[in-house]
This record gives structure tokens, sequence and C-alpha cells, in this order.
């Protein structure tokens, strides 16, 4: 079986994001990590609902509260900073969110500012990232 990668051709329109992001309190995505990343086979990336610039002991209780929650080993090549995230509209239910690096991606793409945490890490939780190369997300609601 071949898996399909998600097209992400339409974009959530900025006048939209605010009102999709109305009740979300984070969004959490797993993917496969690069494969020489054996000791942490997942990428994870933790999308708060917030355009705050958190304080350093804030990042570390809350990425300690999504470790413990979602049985996820130790964190590894840890980036966490404010960054623009647009949103890809596929045939998922839920809109993709996306990590907005590229300065071209950021002028073409509309987006808003998220707290994002980025990291590798191990979990027998996300065995569809870990063992079968899927990308998933999940919206959380307050």
């Amino acid at each position: 079986m071949q898996t399909q990668a998600i097209k992400t051709e339409k974009y959530m329109p900025r006048d939209e994001i605010q009102n999709h992001l109305q009740n979300v309190e984070y969004i959490i995505m797993a993917a496969p990590a690069p494969e020489h990343f054996k000791d942490s086979p997942i990428h994870f990336t933790i999308f708060l609902n917030t355009s705050d610039n958190l304080p350093q002991e804030i990042q570390e209780a809350v990425l300690e509260k999504f470790l413990k929650e979602q049985k996820i080993g130790e964190a590894k090549e840890l980036m966490s900073q404010l960054m623009p995230v647009g949103f890809a509209l596929s045939t998922q239910e839920t809109p993709m969110p996306m990590l907005l690096v590229k300065q071209q991606d950021r002028e073409a793409i509309p987006h808003a500012p998220m707290f994002v945490m980025d990291f590798l890490a191990d979990s027998s939780n996300f065995d569809e990232a870990k063992n079968k190369s899927f990308t998933g997300w999940s919206y959380s609601y307050n």
C-alpha cells in the first residue's frame, strides 16, 4: 500500500483564521522524524493558540504537561517561539496547521501568529507516525 501526500493547494483565508481558532486551546501534530533520529522517531509540533511570547518557565511547564499527558518521551531538538501558522484546506476534517518558515510562504499564505513548540521524541501513543509514517494532527478545544 502506498500512502498519498496531503495536497495543500488551498489555504484558509486570513479573515477566517481568527474565527476558526476561536475556541481552540491547542493543536498537536505528529509526523515521522528524519530517519537518522532513531531514538526520537516522531516529529511533534504543538501549536498553542496564543500570540504571546511565553516566558521560559511557562514554556517549560507547558512542555512538561504535554509530555506527561501524551506519554511522550524526552524532547530533543526543541524549538519554541512565536511563529506564523497557515492552515491548509484538504479532504481532512480539520485544516492542517503549517509552520511558515520561508519568507516567500509568509508572504503568499494567510497566517496567524501562534506560540509553537517543535521537537523530536518517542511515544507509543503515536503509532501511526512512528510505524506507519503517517502525519496527523488533533485539535483541543476549551
